[in-house]
C-alpha cells in the first residue's frame, strides 16, 4: 500500500508541478519513448541475469506491495515457541523434541504458532539446529560458526532480487538518453519543416531523458531499496533463533535464553520483558 501511495505522490508532485508551471501534459505522453526505455531496460535485465536470478526477482515483486510479515507479533510467537521447546528439553531431555523436529507440521507444539509454521525458511532453520543439538555431535562454538555461514548465505540470496532491480534502475537514465538521441535523429532528418513543428519534435525528444530519470529514481530504484530492507528483516529472524539457541547451549535456562533472543531484536519490534512473559504464559 505504501508503494502505491509513494508512486501517487511522485506523479502528483512531478506532473502537477509541470502543469502548474504552465506545461502542456500532452507533450509528456510519449508511448514510443516509454517502449524504448522500458523495452531496453527489460531486455538488459534478461541478458544480464541468470534464470535463477530472474525467477527470484519476479517472485519477489508481489511482496513489495504487501506489508512486512515480520512484526512484533511474529517475533513474540517465535520466542514463545523457542521457550516451549527449550522448556520441554529442560524437563524431559533432548530426545523429547525429536518428533517435533522431524515433523514440525504434525507437532502439537508448532501447531500453536501458525505464523512461524507458515514460514518454511524459519522452520527449516530452527529444526535443523535443534536436530543438531539432539544428535549432540557439535559444541556451541561449532554450531555458532555453522549458523553464521548459513545466515550469511541466506542474506546474500535474499539480496539478489534487490541488486538485479537496482541495476535495471541504474540503466534507465542511459536508455532515456538513447530514446532522446533517437528523437534528435528524427528531428534532424525533419529539418526544413516549419519551426513550430520542429520545436514539437525537439520537445518530444527531450521527454526521453526526463522519463528515463523519473522511472529510475522515482519508480524502480525505490523498489530495490525496499527489497533490501525486507531481506534485512528476514535475516533478523534467524539471528534471534541463533542467539537463543546458543544461550541455551551455554547453560542458560529457557527464560534467560529467550531474553537473549529478545535483546537481538530491533527496538521497533522488540516486546517488553513483561509483555513477552505474559504472551509466553498465554501460549503454554
Amino acid at each position: 500500500m505504501l508503494v502505491i501511495i509513494g508512486y501517487v505522490v511522485v506523479c502528483v508532485s512531478v506532473f502537477g508541478g509541470f502543469a502548474l508551471a504552465g506545461g502542456h501534459m500532452g507533450a509528456l505522453f510519449q508511448p514510443v519513448e516509454l517502449l524504448m526505455i522500458g523495452g531496453g531496460a527489460g531486455g538488459a535485465f534478461f541478458v544480464g541475469n541468470s534464470a535463477k536470478t530472474i525467477k527470484a526477482t519476479l517472485k519477489s515483486i508481489p511482496s513489495l506491495f504487501k506489508g512486512s510479515k515480520y512484526s512484533k507479533d511474529s517475533y513474540m510467537e517465535l520466542m514463545a515457541l523457542l521457550y516451549e521447546l527449550l522448556g520441554k528439553v529442560r524437563k524431559e531431555g533432548l530426545m523429547a523434541i525429536e518428533g517435533d523436529v522431524e515433523n514440525p507440521h504434525e507437532s502439537p507444539v508448532f501447531a500453536k504458532y501458525p505464523k512461524i509454521l507458515a514460514d518454511h525458511h524459519v522452520v527449516e532453520f530452527l529444526t535443523d539446529y535443534l536436530r543438531i543439538m539432539v544428535s549432540g555431535n557439535l559444541n556451541a562454538m561449532e554450531i555458532e560458526n555453522l549458523m553464521d555461514v548459513e545466515i550469511e548465505t541466506h542474506h546474500h540470496e535474499a539480496l539478489v532480487p534487490s541488486h538485479a532491480i537496482a541495476k535495471v534502475g541504474d540503466g534507465m537514465p542511459a536508455f532515456g538518453i538513447v530514446a532522446a538521441v533517437m528523437g534528435v535523429v528524427h528531428t534532424m532528418e525533419s529539418v526544413g519543416i516549419p519551426p513550430a513543428e520542429l520545436g514539437i519534435l525537439i520537445a518530444h525528444a527531450l521527454v526521453g531523458t526526463f522519463l528515463g530519470i523519473l522511472l529510475a529514481y522515482g519508480f524502480v530504484g525505490p523498489l530495490a531499496g525496499l527489497l533490501e530492507q525486507k531481506a534485512e528483516e528476514s535475516t533478523k529472524m534467524f539471528q534471534t533463533i541463533k542467539v537463543t539457541l546458543l544461550a541455551n547451549l551455554n547453560g542458560y535456562a529457557p527464560a534467560m535464553a529467550v531474553e537473549f533472543g529478545r535483546k537481538a531484536l530491533l527496538s521497533s519490534e522488540r516486546p517488553g520483558f513483561a509483555e513477552l512473559e505474559e504472551h509466553v504464559k498465554q501460549k503454554r
